[in-house]
């Protein structure tokens, strides 16, 4: 499960986060999930909130469809009026976005 994440990190080398956060070439390729979509060994859930920023809107709906043109599993999530912080929240409710996506990868739901 892929929670509001960064998947790309050229764009964050290329932003004033450069400043404090030193990637170099190897670093973004390593630590950049989009580059190793090849890796994948499981169905992935992708979930992002409508309040958070436009950057990482984009990265998710990106990955997620990166994902599926692999040809790997992939459900996108959108948490409508949720942002970065409140989204993960609802991982511990079975009712909620996250939690019940998360117990339907387990197989534990009807």
């Amino acid at each position: 499960m892929c929670i509001s994440g960064m998947y790309e990190l050229a764009p964050v080398r290329l932003s004033k986060r450069s400043a404090y956060v030193a990637f170099d070439d190897a670093t973004v390729e390593e630590l950049s999930p989009l580059r190793h979509l090849d890796r994948l060994r499981a169905p992935v859930v992708v979930a992002y909130g409508t309040c958070e920023t436009p950057e990482f809107q984009r990265q998710n709906r990106e990955f997620a469809a990166a994902v599926a043109a692999a040809g790997k599993p992939v459900r996108l999530l959108v948490g409508e009026h949720y942002n970065h912080f409140e989204l993960p929240e609802t991982l511990g409710n079975p009712y909620g976005l996250l939690g019940r996506a998360a117990l339907e990868l387990m197989g534990l739901t009807a």
